[in-house]
């Protein structure tokens, strides 16, 4: 029993070990299993929520995508703070400025070539039945209308840099004349905005016009212009020497130096110079020149400068006549002073016509009339002279100091000039004489310290209630009148105190009598003016021309002729050519076969100022009117445009959220893996 009973306790524990063992596995096992299933249903639970999650994200993105392209196909928008009624359709009015500036480059290529293509994507920003004004600075007939955009596109293609300069309230008002009808209004004004162009006055607008600015961006460029011309004396005789001042102006900000400047003459060189000019400021200079015949003379000034050249030359005529027409009227048959006078120089042709009989016709072919000594003279002359006068001509009165006093005081006086007061027969003499007069100019080598001045005994002394606008050349002690000149309307009257009879003075016979004679006849000439501004000038000036019913006059150069519209005005013919002349040169007045005369014609000098007004400044001309600027450098201007007139458009966002959504959905089925479960041994 000893023996079998450790056995039986070995075998027993050798039996119970496994079954212990097994028991333990079991309830182990059974843990175990337990405790996976548990983990397997947490981790299906769990790919259940992440699948919902991602079905939901995938339906979202698609319902959204699909609801953002129903957006876009619908063109939704942000409405304009402007409240433009788009179904009133739109009338648009696009000015190009094709000035000379315009020609000027920067990194887009030429301002003129920008500015088109601005104003091609203006035309597309709009609708296809909306209307457009293509308008440019040579204000043409055709472009005072309103055209579909095909036309106005056709327009531009043809728009050329042109001599035409206009101010920007000139441009608005044009535009605005366009407008009819209650469709909305739209004016563009696309340049470089030159301060000449821009101006500085108040820019007034039509409150119902939506005006936008285009400002290009130019560079200040360095610039030196002929800027104008003229000859010192107004008469032109053959073989003697002449004057003329020249004006240069330099627009740039540094100093231009040795300008070289160069004058032809009939396309012969007569005379060459250099000047040095500061920054901002004018300089003249005096050319002198010589060996002219008698005809017309074409003038050309000339310098050399870069970049710009349109102002480097200004053309001038003039013309050197044979001979000066003055006229004396007399009451003494035996007069000899002015008829010595004048018949000592062939230049002038003096014809002399009696109190009794004077010929008021003619009197407006002569460029001087001498009253001399008249008994009576009559409210009839004083109305001619008057008319005279106002037109440019010239009247020199020496009164008769036997006549009626209050007869010359209402011829005087119907001249404007003073009344005669009273007959003075005190003898005196001059005591002064005005030597920087310009009539006294280069009459004098020296001026000698006592001088001897004219002997007077007697005089009329006149009533004068205002002296400023008598111009003494000779007077008297204290002040009074003896020798003076009355400007009155374009001409002028010199009026003497005595007459030129030997017993009342000895100025006939004094030596300043001569010289102030004949400078009162040169300064009478009546000179057209010698270069007229093209696009600017539409009026010409000449001496009277006679035209037959059936004769007319044109005005010729090369590749170019029109028939101006004629107006006789007081002695003198006026053309009106409006604004046909375009361009700088050259051109004929012809009547039939014979040429009359030359005129020169030069570009307008404004558009030589390269500086530009900034924006800013442009906004104050308008004062608190709204207007637009759009920035020349955004890629699609179109856009802008669109933005302003329609409101934001909102479509190409939508588009873009589309595709957004899209790809997310994409991202979504692509990378978006639900893991697979794995049992856990523990």
């Amino acid at each position: 029993m000893n023996f079998l009973y450790p056995g039986f306790l070995f075998a027993l524990f050798a039996v119970a070990i496994p079954i212990i063992i097994h028991l333990f596995n079991f309830r182990k096992f059974k843990k175990v299993y337990f405790s996976n299933v548990a983990f397997l249903k947490e981790i299906k639970e769990q790919n259940s929520s992440r699948e919902k999650l991602k079905n939901l994200l995938i339906l979202c993105c698609r319902i959204l995508a699909i609801v953002f392209l129903v957006f876009a196909f619908a063109r939704p928008f942000l409405p304009s703070a402007s409240k433009i009624d788009q179904n009133k359709g739109n009338s648009v009015s696009i000015y190009i400025d094709n000035s000379y500036s315009m020609d000027a480059v920067n990194k887009e290529g030429s301002l003129l070539d920008e500015a088109k293509r601005k104003a091609k994507e203006v035309i597309k920003a709009f609708q296809i039945n909306d209307r457009f004004q293509v308008l440019t600075n040579d204000f043409e007939g055709k472009h005072q209308r309103l055209v579909n955009a095909d036309e106005a596109l056709q327009a531009i293609d043809e728009i050329k840099i042109s001599s035409a300069s206009r101010k920007l309230q000139q441009v608005l008002n044009r535009q605005q004349s366009v407008f009819t009808g209650v469709s909305n209004r739209f004016a563009y004004v696309i340049s470089d905005f030159q301060k000449g162009f821009s101006g500085d006055e108040r820019i007034k607008t039509d409150a119902n016009t939506n005006i936008s600015l285009v400002k290009l961006n130019a560079n200040n460029l360095p610039n030196v212009a002929v800027d104008s011309v003229w000859l010192l004396s107004p008469v032109h005789q053959a073989n003697t020497t002449e004057k003329l001042v020249v004006q240069l102006r330099n627009y740039g900000d540094e100093v231009a130096k040795n300008i070289p400047l160069k004058l032809n003459i009939n396309t012969q060189q007569k005379a060459i110079s250099s000047l040095t000019i500061e920054a901002g400021k004018t300089k003249n200079d005096t050319l002198s020149f010589s060996g002219l015949g008698l005809g017309w003379q074409k003038g050309t000034v000339s310098l050399k400068d870069f970049p710009l050249t349109f102002d480097d030359e200004l053309n001038f005529s003039f013309k050197v006549s044979a001979d000066q027409k003055v006229v004396s009227i007399n009451a003494k048959t035996d007069e000899k002073y002015i008829k010595a006078l004048f018949s000592a120089d062939s230049y002038f042709k003096l014809t002399e016509m009696p109190e009794a009989n004077i010929n008021y016709s003619a009197l407006s072919s002569y460029s001087l009339i001498i009253i001399n000594s008249l008994k009576s003279p009559s409210s009839g002359l004083a109305q001619e002279l008057k008319s005279y006068v106002s037109n440019g001509g010239s009247v020199v009165i020496f009164p008769n100091l036997d006549a009626d006093k209050n007869n010359y005081s209402a011829f005087l006086t119907a001249l404007n000039l003073p009344a005669a007061a009273e007959l003075n027969t005190t003898p005196t003499k001059v005591s002064g004489i005005e030597l920087k007069h310009p009539l006294f100019k280069d009459v004098f080598e020296t001026l000698p310290q006592n001088l001897d001045l004219p002997q007077v005994n007697r005089y009329f002394s006149f009533v004068e209630s205002n002296t400023s606008n008598r111009e003494n050349l000779l007077h008297l002690p204290a002040g009074k009148l003896f020798f003076a000149r009355y400007p009155i309307g374009n001409g002028q009257i010199y009026l003497s105190a005595t007459d030129l009879s030997n017993e009342d003075s000895n100025f006939a016979k004094h030596p300043v009598f001569v010289p102030l004679m004949y400078k009162i006849a040169f300064a009478s000439a009546k000179e057209q003016p010698i270069y007229y501004t093209a696009m600017k000038d539409n009026m010409l000036e000449s001496q009277k021309i006679n035209v037959g019913a059936n004769q007319s006059l044109k005005l010729v150069a090369d590749n170019f002729e029109v028939i101006p519209e004629l107006r006789q005005a007081n002695g003198k013919t006026l053309l009106c050519v409006a604004d046909q002349v375009k361009k700088a040169g050259f051109y004929k007045i012809e009547k039939g076969d014979s040429t009359l005369a030359v005129v020169a014609f030069n570009d307008n000098r404004t558009e030589s100022d390269m500086h530009y007004t900034a924006q800013g400044d442009l906004q104050k001309l308008f004062d608190k009117q709204q207007v637009a600027f759009l920035n020349p450098k955004s890629d699609n201007i179109a856009s802008a445009v669109a933005a302003k007139n329609n409101g934001t458009e909102l479509w190409k966002l939508c588009l873009i959220l589309t595709l957004v959504f899209l790809a997310i959905e994409i991202l979504l089925v692509r990378f978006y893996h639900i893991s697979k479960p794995s049992l856990r041994a523990h």
